[in-house]
Parts: C-alpha cells; sequence; structure tokens
C-alpha cells in the first residue's frame, strides 16, 4: 500500500504546484495594483492622493454625475494606455479625457477627424477654443467637477491635461492618465502651478 501511494502521489504534484504558481502570480498582480493607489509616492505637483476624494454628487448635475462615476471607476480598475486610445501606443492623457468624457455621454468632436477621440493637448485646446468653450489662466473662472485643465510643457506634468474632480478658491483636485504612466489624482493650488495655460468648460 505504501508503494502505491508513492507511485501516485507525483502524479498530483505538477497541477498542485501549477496552481501556487497561478495563485503567486494572482496575489502579484493585485498587490501591484493595490500599490499603485494606495503608495505615498511623489506628487508631480502639490499632493497625490491614493483614494478617490469624497464628492456631494447631489450638486452635480447628471452629466457631472456621470464623468464623477467613469473616474472612480477608472482610478479603482484603471486600463493601460492603449484603453483609452483605441488601441494605439502613444501618450495617452488626451485619450483618457476623450475616452471618459464619451462614457459618460458627453462625447468630444476632434476638430480635424470628427472623432470622439483627441490624441493631443494641442488638438484638445482647439477643440475648446473652438467650441467657445475654453477659458485662459488668469480669466475670473472657478473651475467645476468635469472641466478639463491644459498645460504647457512649462509646467511640473509637462504638455499634459487631466480633468477637475473638486475646485475651491485656491485648489484644485484633477485626475488624469499618463501620470506616473497609470491613472493619478492630484490637489495643489493653482496659482502657484507654472504652466497651465487654461481650462476646456464642460
Amino acid at each position: 500500500m505504501s508503494e502505491q501511494n508513492v507511485a501516485v502521489r507525483p502524479r498530483y504534484r505538477w497541477p498542485v504546484l501549477g496552481m501556487v504558481v497561478v495563485a503567486l502570480i494572482a496575489a502579484s498582480v493585485s498587490g501591484v495594483r493595490w500599490w499603485q493607489h494606495h503608495s505615498t509616492g511623489p506628487a508631480i505637483v502639490g499632493d497625490r492622493l491614493t483614494t478617490f476624494p469624497a464628492i456631494d454628487r447631489s450638486a452635480l448635475d447628471p452629466t457631472q454625475g456621470r464623468i464623477v462615476s467613469v473616474l472612480e471607476r477608472e482610478f479603482d480598475t484603471p486600463g493601460d494606455g492603449v484603453k483609452y486610445a483605441e488601441g494605439v501606443d502613444e501618450p495617452w492623457c488626451a485619450d483618457f479625457v476623450s475616452w471618459v468624457l464619451r462614457e459618460a455621454g458627453a462625447p468630444l468632436a476632434n476638430p480635424n477627424s470628427g472623432s470622439w477621440r483627441i490624441p493631443g493637448v494641442y488638438t484638445l485646446q482647439e477643440y475648446y477654443q473652438g467650441a467657445h468653450r475654453f477659458v485662459p489662466i488668469g480669466s475670473v473662472y472657478r473651475p467645476r467637477t468635469g472641466d478639463v485643465l491644459l498645460y504647457s510643457e512649462k509646467s511640473p506634468f509637462g504638455q499634459h491635461t487631466n480633468m477637475v474632480l473638486v475646485a475651491d478658491d485656491t485648489t484644485v483636485t484633477t485626475i488624469g492618465g499618463n501620470e506616473f504612466g497609470e491613472v493619478s489624482i492630484h490637489r495643489f493650488p493653482l496659482a502657484e502651478t507654472p504652466g497651465v495655460v487654461g481650462f476646456g468648460r464642460l
């Protein structure tokens, strides 16, 4: 009987080892996702938030509410850049903004192609200017949830775009794609941040 058990045992060793390896890989992937949003890594500017901020959704209009829901979902379970860029591997901050607005039922229209996706920051600014929804920095305007922030290459983000989650008289909280290569949230004093070009109003 002991000889039979010895002969049978190796047959089960490889499937068990395979399950252990799969479990370790799954735990590693989950750990990386957890670390991305719970690490206290450096901020590009101001503070980098590791949790999605509480937002009073009763004060939002329906479009803003949908935008916040999409942004919260993508922060909790983000995709990679190609998800937001129709499979194209490219810098994806403007793709992320375009994708979120389309998902929320407020799609953009690329002034060159008519597509919902605007892959470039300059073209995104061109879109908002053409739609008479661009507000240059320095104007008397308080950004709203769902507005798009546009930055020049002189900003801490470089040439970039992200979206406003909440703002008060001095501070803005933004969420953007391709920040540290992922979806990130930053809170910073707007007036003290160089290179901010302006806002695309929702």
